[in-house]
């Protein structure tokens, strides 16, 4: 298992990004969350398996590329702390 640490820049506030991220780890079978940041981006931290994730995360970036200006990627070893995926406010 991985974890993904990813932070979003742009115009990903309003137009549905945490919505997206949220519906994809459930089509991925993901856990984890997703939040805005107070800097008008997007914060995500997925865990699951290495080839879920990255086609996760590929689909993001098909779906939001209009909006996402810059995204940074941080993989990590995944902790299994999560049960479900979430967006947090």
């Amino acid at each position: 298992m991985k974890r993904v640490h990813v932070s979003y820049s742009g115009s990903v506030q309003g137009v549905g990004f945490r919505f997206t991220a949220q519906d994809l780890a459930r089509k991925y079978k993901l856990v984890g969350w997703v939040k805005n940041g107070g800097d008008g981006g997007v914060e995500l931290v997925v865990e699951g398996e290495e080839k879920p994730l990255k086609d996760y995360l590929a689909e993001i970036k098909r779906e939001m590329a209009y909006y996402v200006r810059e995204e940074n990627i941080s993989w990590e070893p995944g902790t299994g702390e999560f049960s479900d995926f979430r967006i947090r406010f």
